[in-house]
C-alpha cells in the first residue's frame, strides 16, 4: 500500500564494519537502493524513519518515496533488514525501487472475526495455520489486510486461500487449498469418551455376575436350612 511518507537518504562511499560503527553512533545506518532498472546505490537512512514504517500498519509491505539528497523522489519498499543479535536495533536494511506500473508478489496479512459456531456450540478448537497469504497485484492495489469472518465456521471445516475475497488486480499466487484456519475436535476427548464406554461395558457385566452369584448364594442358604417345626 502507497503511503504518503519520504524518507530522506545520502549517498554514501564509504565500506566496511568501522564506517557502518560510525553511521550508526551518527544516528544513521547503511542502506541500498536498487531495482526497477536503476543503478544499486549505497546511501544512508535514519532508523527511527524506517522503525516507524516497519512497525505501521502495512509493515514492509509499505510503499514510500525515497529522496536522495535534493534530487527526484523515487517509490520505494523495504525487501530486507537486519537487527543487533542482542540490542535488537537496526543495523541495515534494503531498498527496493518500484515501479508503479508492473505487478508484485507480496505476503499480506489475513485478520479473522467472529466467534466460530464450530466452537461454541459443538466444543471444536479453533486454529489459525496460516497468517498471511502470497498475492500479485499492481502496488497501488496492496491491502494492508484480509478479514476473514469465521462465525458460521463448523466443527470439521476450514477457511482456504481460495475463500479470501480479492479485488482489483489482486491474483492469489498461494496454493488455493492452503489452510489459513480451521475448527477441529479438541484433543483427547474422543480417546476419553472411548474410555468411558469401555469401562461402561466392562463394569455391567460385573454388576450382573455379582447379582447372580448372591442370588445363587440365598438360595442354597435357604436349601440348607432345616424345615420349621409347624
Amino acid at each position: 500500500m502507497r503511503k504518503d511518507i519520504t524518507v530522506a537518504a545520502e549517498t554514501r562511499d564509504t565500506r566496511g564494519k568501522n564506517a557502518a560503527r560510525r553511521l550508526r553512533v551518527a544516528g544513521k545506518i547503511p542502506a541500498v537502493l536498487y531495482g526497477a532498472g536503476g543503478d544499486s546505490i549505497a546511501v544512508t537512512v535514519s532508523p527511527k524513519e524506517i522503525n516507524k514504517i516497519l512497525h505501521s500498519a502495512t509493515g514492509h509491505n509499505t510503499i514510500f518515496d525515497v529522496a536522495i539528497g535534493a534530487g527526484d523522489k523515487t517509490p520505494a519498499m523495504i525487501i530486507d533488514w537486519l537487527h543487533h543479535p542482542v540490542r535488537g536495533s537496526l543495523m541495515h536494511i534494503d531498498l527496493k525501487r518500484i515501479d508503479l506500473a508492473k505487478r508484485l508478489h507480496v505476503k499480506v496479512p489475513v485478520h479473522v472475526v467472529g466467534d466460530p459456531v464450530g466452537v461454541k456450540i459443538q466444543g471444536g478448537m479453533f486454529e489459525l495455520i496460516n497468517r498471511e497469504i502470497e498475492i500479485e497485484c499492481l502496488p497501488d492495489d496492496i491491502p494492508e489486510h484480509f478479514t476473514y469472518d469465521v462465525s458460521k465456521l463448523g466443527l470439521g471445516q476450514a477457511v482456504r486461500a481460495s475463500d479470501i475475497p480479492l479485488s482489483g488486480s489482486m491474483k492469489l499466487l498461494a496454493p488455493a487449498d492452503l489452510v489459513v484456519a480451521h475448527v477441529v475436535t479438541v484433543r483427547g476427548s474422543d480417546e476419553t469418551a472411548t474410555a468411558a464406554e469401555g469401562e461402561a461395558k466392562t463394569a455391567e457385566p460385573e454388576v450382573i455376575k455379582k447379582g447372580k452369584k448372591e442370588e445363587e448364594g440365598a438360595a442354597d442358604k435357604a436349601k440348607a436350612a432345616p424345615a420349621k417345626k409347624k
